[in-house]
């Protein structure tokens, strides 16, 4: 907060933890951005828009039944300061960014289909108009955006507009037990929402169907093969597991249709594949070298999952939590930018030439950044 009143920027503090969605909440009533601006942008305090970023997200906002634009992610980078198990999750989460935004995302937020479970808060912009029919602080959940996010399809108040051209950076933790502890708190934010806006008969309630199934499926299969290996090199280790109640009846039933050898390349060669298919995407050879990995990781994915399925059916979250420790974030020198203020007196003024900054106002809350901005000329 000092720093950014060093920097001459707007700032408000809220008198305790509210948690992030109660921040931004109160941010945007307090500096009236709803009445001030067409557009607000919401980001976590670790993230970094990079250049582009508004002349690729604002025009989607042409379409006046876009409510939203998502923004597209990716993992900060810092090869010389991450531990190996940072590079290790730097490595796996950009995995998922950059097949996930790819496969997934153009298909959720195609205008004919737009049906996408989340409009990340990590950096995500809304048309103001939309924010007072959106419960963005209901009491029980322990994140913001996935409540968001249904309570834009339920009240069908648009739609989400996506591209890979803006682009914000974001750190992703460095320690083994601050992933876990930010991976359970998504996975617990998503079956809190769930439990309070559950599917209706709609095409979002069909699409979020199919998530949910897709993600119980494959994090129910993936925890089961530790013990279908566990299964197959028993007898290898003692003979006498075969003759074992519960290990001999069911050695023979996979041994009669499975081996080991057909296990592990059923399971690795896929999941290699990807992570091929990443580093042509990338061109980052790194992924490679984490290949051994991502099994592992994607293991401790699914077991979150599952884990936080009954917690978050039945427990209630007052939004805040802590952070994980981030990394100082070394910004190259620029040149300076001139931020010009409009008031909006004629919404087409026919005399006036107007410069090309955008009017903009940046809050930095508890949990998170918030900024809001108008195009030119209006």
């Amino acid at each position: 907060m000092e720093l950014a009143e060093a920097a001459g920027v707007n700032v408000i503090s809220t008198a305790t933890n509210i948690g992030k969605a109660g921040a931004l909440e109160e941010a945007i009533e307090r500096f009236g951005l709803v009445e001030g601006f067409d557009y607000v942008l919401l980001l976590d305090a670790d993230t970094r828009v990079q250049p582009g970023y508004f002349e690729a997200a604002l025009p989607l906002f042409t379409d006046d039944g876009v409510a939203a634009v998502a923004g597209a992610v990716r993992s900060a980078w810092d090869g010389r300061r991450l531990s190996l198990i940072g590079k290790i999750v730097a490595c796996h989460r950009q995995r998922i960014y950059t097949l996930t935004q790819r496969l997934i995302k153009y298909g959720q937020t195609w205008a004919r289909i737009n049906a996408t479970h989340i409009v990340p808060g990590f950096a995500s912009m809304y048309r103001t108009r939309v924010l007072p029919e959106i419960d963005m602080n209901p009491p029980g959940l322990v994140i913001e955006d996935f409540n968001m996010t249904f309570e834009l399809y339920r009240h069908k108040l648009g739609r989400v507009g996506f591209t890979l051209d803006a682009v914000a950076e974001t750190q992703d933790p460095d320690r083994l037990i601050d992933y876990i502890r930010q991976t359970r708190r998504w996975s617990l934010g998503l079956w809190q929402t769930v439990r309070r806006l559950p599917p209706r008969p709609s095409l979002f309630g069909l699409m979020l169907c199919l998530l949910l199934l897709e993600l119980v499926t494959a994090a129910v299969t993936f925890l089961l093969l530790p013990l279908l290996v566990l299964v197959l090199v028993l007898p290898d280790i003692t003979a006498a597991a075969l003759t074992w109640p519960v290990e001999g009846p069911l050695h023979a039933v996979l041994a009669a249709h499975l081996n080991l050898p057909a296990l592990l390349f059923g399971m690795l060669a896929p999941d290699f594949l990807l992570t091929c298919i990443v580093v042509l995407i990338e061109r980052r050879l790194r992924y490679l070298g984490a290949f051994l990995a991502f099994p592992v990781m994607r293991l401790i994915d699914a077991y979150l999952a599952m884990r936080t399925l009954v917690p978050g059916m039945v427990r209630r979250s007052d939004g805040r939590w802590t952070s994980p420790a981030r990394r100082e974030v070394v910004v190259p020198a620029a040149e300076p930018i001139e931020v010009v203020a409009i008031e909006r007196l004629d919404p087409h003024p026919a005399d006036v030439e107007l410069p090309s900054a955008r009017t903009a106002e940046t809050v930095e809350t508890s949990g998170g950044e918030l900024s809001g901005a108008r195009p030119p000329g209006s």
